[in-house]
C-alpha cells in the first residue's frame, strides 16, 4: 500500500505499464463529490466580483483606471468561464439539467455559446486530445503544410505562434470561426440549439452595450471611453486569457501529436498530452485550479475545487510520467520559439524552417488492459 495514499496501491514505477483509466479513475473517486451549494455560492461570488468591477469602471474618472478595472473584469470573465466549463463537463452539480443552466449563465459574459463549446471541447477536444485532423485547437502544421500556405495565411501562423498573441488566436480561430454562427464549414452538423445560445450570448452582448451607454449619458461620460473600458477591453483581456491557457495546456516540448488513431490511442493521451503548470502567489486558485489539467482530462467530473488533490494523488502515483512545468515568461517565450511546426516523420517539434526543436516523442510504452 502506499504511504502517501494509504487506500490506494504503490506508485506506479517510471518504467512499469500505466494502468488502464479506469483504474486511474477509481484512484480519483473519492474526489468526484459535487455540491450544489458551493457552485451557486462560486458563480455568485464571480458574478458579484464582475459587476462591481464594472462598476468601478463606470464610476472612476482617468481613463487608465477604467482600463485597469477592465483588465480586472476580464480576468473575473475568465474565472466565470471555468466554473461554466466544469457545468459544461456536468461536474459542477450533481444535476445534469442545473448544470446546463448554469454554464450558460457563466459563459455570458464571455459571449461562448454553451452547446457549441460543448461540442468543440468535450466531444471534440477531450475526445481526440492532440490527434491531429481531428483536435483543432492549436494543432500544430506540418513543415509542408506551412509551406504550402498562401502567404498572408503563414503571415497568421506566425504571428499567432509568436507568443504575443494567444488571444488572437482564440478570438479569430475558435470563437469567430466555430463559436459565434459558425459556418457550414466549421460546423457541419446543425442543431437550432446552437442558433439560440449564439443569439443568447449576442443578445447578452447587446444588453451590456446598451447598459453601458445608459451609464454614460446618466454619469455625463464620453460614450466611447467607457465602452472600450468597459466591454472590449474585458472581452479582449478574456480572448487573451483563454488563448494563453488552452496553449500552455497541450503545447511543450515533452508533449506530443499523433498523426493516426492507432497510434494515438496507445500513446495514453488523458496523461500524455497534458502539462500541469504551476504558478506562485496563488495565481493556480485565482483561476480555480484550472491549470492542474492532467486530473482534469483523466476524469472531467472532478470538480474545480477538487482538482489540486486530485492532480497531486495522480503525481504521487505516477511518478516521472506527467508534465509539471514551472512557470516563467522565459519558459514560455522559449516553449514559442521552438513549438512552431510539428514533424509527424520525426516525431519532433520544429521551427518554421522544419528544423528540429525537441527530442523525438519516446517510444510509445503499452498499458495495462482493464
Amino acid at each position: 500500500m502506499s504511504e502517501l495514499h494509504p487506500d490506494l496501491p504503490l506508485p506506479v514505477a517510471a518504467d512499469a505499464p500505466l494502468p488502464h483509466r479506469k483504474t486511474l479513475r477509481q484512484w480519483l473517486l473519492p474526489l468526484s463529490g459535487r455540491s450544489t451549494a458551493r457552485a451557486v455560492a462560486l458563480l455568485a461570488l464571480d458574478y458579484t466580483l464582475l459587476v462591481a468591477v464594472l462598476a468601478i469602471a463606470v464610476l472612476v474618472t482617468p481613463f487608465w483606471a477604467k482600463v485597469l478595472a477592465g483588465l480586472v473584469a476580464g480576468f473575473i470573465i475568465g474565472r466565470l468561464f471555468i466554473i461554466g466549463h466544469d457545468a459544461c463537463h456536468q461536474s459542477l452539480t450533481p444535476h445534469r439539467e442545473l448544470n446546463k443552466w448554469l454554464g450558460r449563465i457563466a459563459f455570458l459574459p464571455s459571449l461562448t455559446p454553451y452547446s457549441l463549446w460543448d461540442v468543440g471541447h468535450n466531444v471534440v477536444h477531450h475526445g481526440y486530445t492532440n490527434l491531429k485532423g481531428v483536435d483543432f485547437v492549436w494543432a500544430p502544421l506540418t513543415p509542408e503544410e506551412f509551406n504550402a500556405l498562401p502567404a498572408h495565411k503563414r503571415l497568421m501562423e506566425r504571428i499567432y505562434r509568436s507568443g504575443w498573441a494567444p488571444g488572437l488566436y482564440y478570438m479569430v480561430e475558435i470563437w469567430w470561426h466555430k463559436m459565434l454562427f459558425p459556418s457550414k464549414e466549421a460546423m457541419p452538423t446543425r442543431r437550432s440549439v446552437f442558433i439560440w445560445d449564439g443569439v443568447l450570448v449576442t443578445a447578452f452582448g447587446a444588453i451590456w452595450a446598451a447598459i453601458l451607454v445608459g451609464l454614460a449619458h446618466l454619469t455625463h461620460q464620453p460614450v466611447l471611453p467607457l465602452l472600450v473600458a468597459a466591454l472590449v477591453v474585458p472581452f479582449l483581456f478574456w480572448c487573451a486569457m483563454i488563448g494563453f491557457v488552452v496553449y500552455v495546456h497541450h503545447t511543450h516540448q515533452r508533449v506530443h501529436w499523433q498523426a493516426d488513431k492507432a497510434t494515438w490511442m496507445k500513446s495514453q493521451p488523458f496523461v500524455s498530452t497534458t502539462v500541469h503548470l504551476t504558478f506562485g502567489f496563488h495565481i493556480g486558485a485565482l483561476m480555480h485550479h484550472i491549470m492542474e489539467h492532467t486530473a482534469h482530462h483523466v476524469d472531467m467530473s472532478i470538480p474545480l475545487y477538487r482538482l489540486k488533490n486530485a492532480q497531486k494523488l495522480l503525481e504521487d502515483m505516477l511518478p516521472g510520467r506527467i508534465v509539471i512545468q514551472q512557470f516563467s515568461w522565459r519558459w514560455y517565450f522559449d516553449t514559442a520559439r521552438r513549438c512552431k511546426l510539428y514533424d509527424f516523420t520525426q516525431r519532433c517539434w520544429t521551427d518554421f524552417k522544419g528544423r528540429a526543436t525537441s527530442e523525438p516523442a519516446p517510444a510509445l510504452p503499452t498499458a495495462v488492459a482493464a
